[in-house]
C-alpha cells in the first residue's frame, strides 16, 4: 500500500489505497486491519507523525467498516460496480471525513469546518473519480489473492 502511494504521488489524489483497503477487506475481513494500520504507521514513520496524520487513524477504518457491511454473497455481475462506487464515495467524502479532526486540531467552528470542506471539494472530486476508475481492479485483485492463498500449503 505504502509503495503504491509513493509511486503514484506525482498524481495528486490518485492512488490505489482505497482499492487495496477494499480488496484486503474482502479477502481477509477483520485481519485486513493489520495491513491497513501497517500502512498508516509507515506513512507516519516516513512522512512524520504530525496533525495531518491523525485523521488517518480513522479514515481508512471507515472504508474498511463499510466494506465489512457489504454482503459477501453479492451476485458476480454487481460486485465490481458496488466496490467501485464504495471506493469512489470514500474519495468524494475524504475531505468531509478529515474535517472533524481538522476542526478539533485547529479550533475551527462549524462554519470554519464547512469552509474547509468546500475549499477541498475540487481535490475530493479528483479523488472520487480516480477511486472509481481504479476500483475496477478490486474484483480481479481479490480473485488473484484468493487463488494464491489456495495454492499455498
Amino acid at each position: 500500500m505504502y509503495a503504491s502511494k509513493m509511486l503514484m504521488e506525482v498524481l495528486p489524489n490518485v492512488h490505489l489505497l482505497g482499492v487495496f483497503t477494499i480488496t484486503l477487506t474482502i479477502v481477509y475481513r477483520k485481519k485486513a486491519l493489520y495491513p491497513i494500520y501497517m500502512y498508516v504507521m509507515l506513512n507516519g514513520l516516513f512522512a512524520g507523525f504530525n496533525t495531518w496524520w491523525l485523521p488517518y487513524l480513522y479514515i481508512w477504518t471507515v472504508l474498511w467498516g463499510i466494506t465489512m457491511l457489504l454482503p459477501q454473497n453479492m451476485p458476480s455481475k454487481i460486485k465490481p460496480i458496488v466496490y467501485m462506487v464504495v471506493c469512489a464515495l470514500h474519495g468524494f467524502l475524504f475531505g468531509t471525513l478529515y474535517a472533524p479532526a481538522q476542526a478539533l486540531l485547529f479550533g475551527l467552528d462549524f462554519n470554519g469546518m464547512i469552509a474547509w470542506i468546500l475549499a477541498g471539494l475540487p481535490w475530493d472530486f479528483i479523488h472520487g473519480i480516480s477511486n472509481f476508475c481504479c476500483g475496477v481492479l478490486i474484483v480481479p485483485l481479490s480473485a488473484a489473492i484468493r487463488k494464491v492463498e489456495k495454492s499455498m500449503p
